[in-house]
């Protein structure tokens, strides 16, 4: 069997895990949250940011931060995780879900302006498969409306819009470190911060409610309750972990995308033939090979062809099914269509990629999905 994913170790990560120990600290905040946090900083040049338990509460914090409240209104795609929007449900807000373009399967922000009401707070764009949304166009309507912009970037480490970083160019950005994302911790995620204003207030939040992190700092002599908070900080033991895998990040890369490449040339004459259709970028798009997912022209085909590699050793995966379809939301919040978003998250297939996918198995994967075809 081919699994969709293989979490992946470098060797180190054990011996970092018994420093942690063995320095008295497994806790938050300690030396190997401390080294992930500069890292990215450095790389990706943010203010702050703060390594969260998971990508969920990196939303669940930014949405705390904007001080989300009953009635509000956040414009989000539909073709998302679920914690997008819990993220804003959880505060009582309502989540207005905008349709995706067939290009990218981001959020189509041509639409953003019809779901404006005076009750819109932020906009939550989702940078799907890590392929950047556009940007300008999201920024552009939040400054003319006065909205905050989270960035969903939980699938975006280091890919990029017209050379800058996913997460950075909106007052917010999520990072999700879960086991299937390019680098893991098993279960994390980071807040970048990139409004200076608001870090203090980010630590905040994220300590409890306290003003620790300040106290820890020698800023005051003891710390206490401020403000409305929760305790988001990861374990030094999963910091430990995050800390081999950035050590390790030039290398995942290449190897994901030498995957990805692989996936593309084997499979474009299947394209070419009009079976199915490859991821497309926009040309301000520097994507990370997160994932490679095929489009298939209907959904008896996506299944048909999934069902085939199982029988065969592969499993490949579909993906979300529409937040805006889900009986909560339908519930909750009425009904909502949502032409592109339904059609699209019908066809797609992701293939298996991790970083130890080998080029023979990579092969293998082709190798099936032409026999697919090839068969019909």
């Amino acid at each position: 069997m081919i699994p969709f994913n293989r979490q992946n170790l470098f060797g180190e990560e054990l011996e970092y895990i018994r420093d942690a120990f063995s320095s008295g600290k497994v806790s938050g905040d300690g030396k190997y949250t401390r080294l992930c946090s500069a890292f990215m900083e450095k790389r990706f040049g943010v203010p702050k940011v703060l390594l969260t338990t998971s990508g969920s509460h990196a939303l669940e914090l930014a949405a705390l931060l904007l001080d989300l409240h009953p009635g509000d209104e956040v414009i989000m795609p539909s073709f998302t995780f679920v914690s997008t929007a819990n993220a804003v449900v959880l505060r009582g807000a309502k989540p207005v879900f905008c349709d995706i373009r067939g290009e990218d399967l981001n959020m189509d922000v041509s639409l953003l302006e019809g779901l404006l009401t005076p009750r819109t707070r932020a906009l939550f764009p989702v940078h799907y498969a890590g392929v950047a949304c556009d940007m300008e166009g999201i920024m552009e309507v939040a400054a003319k409306k006065k909205l905050f912009v989270v960035e969903d970037a939980a699938q975006g480490l280091d890919a990029s819009y017209k050379g800058r970083p996913l997460g950075t160019i909106g007052h917010l950005g999520c990072f999700s470190f879960h086991e299937t994302k390019n680098v893991s911790m098993g279960e994390g995620g980071a807040l970048l911060v990139n409004d200076p204003s608001i870090v203090e207030r980010a630590e905040i939040i994220r300590e409890k409610g306290t003003n620790r992190a300040k106290f820890f700092r020698g800023e005051v002599d003891k710390y206490t309750w401020v403000e409305v908070g929760s305790s988001f900080l990861p374990s030094e033991i999963n910091a430990a972990v995050l800390w081999c895998q950035m050590e390790h990040l030039e290398e995942i890369q290449e190897r994901r995308m030498a995957i990805f490449e692989a996936y593309s040339v084997g499979l474009e004459p299947l394209e070419k033939k009009g079976f199915l259709r490859l991821p497309a970028f926009p040309e301000y798009a520097g994507h990370n090979a997160h994932m490679f997912y095929v489009l298939l022209p209907s959904e008896r085909e996506r299944d048909g062809l999934m069902d085939f590699l199982k029988a065969h050793g592969v499993l490949a995966v579909f993906h979300y099914v529409p937040l805006h379809q889900s009986p909560f939301f339908r519930k909750g919040f009425g009904e909502v269509r949502l032409p592109e978003t339904e059609q699209l998250s019908g066809r797609l297939l992701r293939l298996p990629l991790f970083f130890s996918l080998s080029d023979q198995e990579v092969q293998e994967v082709i190798g099936w999905v032409k026999r697919f075809f090839t068969d019909r």
